[in-house]
């Protein structure tokens, strides 16, 4: 690797990219850590209220436990499941605070563009000798640093896919957006007042649609003139349940059990496969136009809608980089395969490290959720194995970096061919609740 004096740039301070920090800080490795957010874990904090399906013990990085046990961090049980705050609270924020990495963060600092010093995107000759070239809003003021390397875990949660029909924003979708939360609002308490005794329209297939429509049933036994309706683009409702009782994670399969029994109760009317097209609003309230089973429908008299539609990566602050992308996933091209939903109904994934996440920009990788691209079925303990092999291969330690392994809880329900649901056996799915989305095709 050339600048060797340089630090390693971490872009993002959630889950996989403190992993990142603690692996270099191991290895005693100089690193920067760049987070756009007030606090480490910013996006996790944006669904503090979710309790995540996972325990503590797939979500915790073994190097991280490590440099935490040299300090007074007390251990969460490892069989419990943490809520997005407690992740960030017990988890995120001493490790941030430890010594070895506190000096190296900086938050408020959101990447604009990531380089070559003094070199387009086309120009070749001597690229791989140059530094990096960062440039950061950092506090409102725009600065530039320079690294070796650069470990891209930005992640995909602050980039919501539209809710509209083919990836595309629906008519009307940007002039209703204050009608518009895209994520997982606290209907519970925070947000109580915008949806109780409202007319709801709840958008996506995944877990994180499941999450908060099992929420606003909890609103709505306490005020019965809250109206839920769900609007999926599946072929069928039930290919959201899951593994159900098979689960290998007991509070996955929980959703899935807990949403079925939902949609049977009649309290929540289900549109599937429906498509929007357009949303207006009158004294009514918002309508929804679209194409239900291949008729055109509209849902009136919308008060509120939540979207749940996942998410896509930002490809702009690396549009000067070279980078392998695959075109349909735009996840890094040597995973696609692994993780496409048209091909794999659950995720299946086999352990990848370093090599698959090469790109023909020297030194330069996209990890965690990003490196997935739009696909739904990312998870933690993934990021954190990816994170590992990459930092081992910079270190020179080939043989760590060409070992990777993962072990995960399987789905209870998976296939290879979406034409049926029963095939063979899988590799767990996503851990994070939040990372979930409506992608037409993939059970998790």
């Amino acid at each position: 690797m050339q600048n060797n004096n340089l630090p390693v740039a971490i872009i993002g301070g959630g889950a996989v990219g403190l992993a990142a920090a603690a692996h270099l800080a191991q290895r005693k490795m100089p690193f920067v850590l760049f987070e756009a957010g007030s606090s480490v874990g910013a996006n996790f904090l944006s669904w503090r209220h979710v309790r995540v399906f996972s325990p503590w013990k797939y979500n915790i990085d073994r190097a991280a436990e490590k440099l935490l046990s040299q300090t007074d961090w007390v251990v969460p049980d490892k069989e419990g499941l943490p809520t997005g705050k407690e992740l960030v609270e017990d988890y995120f924020v001493p490790l941030a605070n430890h010594p070895a990495i506190l000096p190296n963060v900086h938050l408020n600092s959101k990447v604009l563009t990531i380089g070559r010093k003094g070199l387009d995107k086309m120009k070749t000759a001597g690229r791989e000798n140059k530094p990096f070239s960062i440039k950061v809003n950092e506090n409102g003021t725009v600065q530039y640093y320079e690294a070796k390397a650069v470990i891209d875990a930005s992640g995909t949660w602050n980039q919501p896919n539209p809710i509209g029909s083919g990836g595309v924003l629906a008519e009307g979708e940007l002039e209703l957006y204050n009608n518009i939360f895209y994520g997982i609002p606290n209907v519970k308490k925070e947000a109580l007042g915008r949806y109780k005794n409202k007319n709801i329209v709840v958008v996506g297939g995944g877990h994180s649609a499941i999450n908060v429509l099992l929420d606003l049933a909890d609103v709505q036994n306490d005020f019965p003139a809250t109206q839920l309706i769900w609007v999926l683009r599946k072929k069928d409702v039930s290919a959201v349940y899951g593994g159900k009782e098979d689960d290998a994670l007991e509070a996955r399969g929980a959703l899935g059990i807990r949403i079925e029994k939902l949609v049977k109760s009649g309290k929540l009317a289900v549109y599937t496969p429906f498509h929007i097209l357009n949303l207006t609003k009158n004294d009514s309230g918002i309508q929804i136009e679209g194409d239900f089973n291949g008729k055109a429908e509209t849902i009136p008299n919308v008060d509120e809608i939540i979207s749940n539609t996942g998410s896509r990566p930002d490809l702009e602050m690396i549009r000067e980089v070279r980078v392998d992308l695959d075109s349909s996933l735009e996840s890094v091209f040597d995973l696609a395969e692994l993780i496409d939903p048209n091909i794999h109904s659950c995720g299946t994934v086999r352990p990848h490290g370093e090599k698959e996440l090469r790109h023909p920009e020297k030194d330069f990788y996209i990890v965690g959720s990003k490196s997935y691209g739009r696909a739904p079925t990312f998870l933690m303990a993934t990021g954190y194995e990816q994170v590992r092999s990459i930092v081992a291969y910079m270190a020179s330690d080939f043989k760590a970096a060409e070992s990777v392994e993962l072990n995960l809880p399987q789905t209870g329900v998976c296939s290879s061919n979406l034409g049926s649901v029963n095939g063979t056996a899988c590799c767990g799915t996503e851990e994070v609740v939040t990372e979930s989305a409506d992608s037409g095709g993939g059970c998790c």
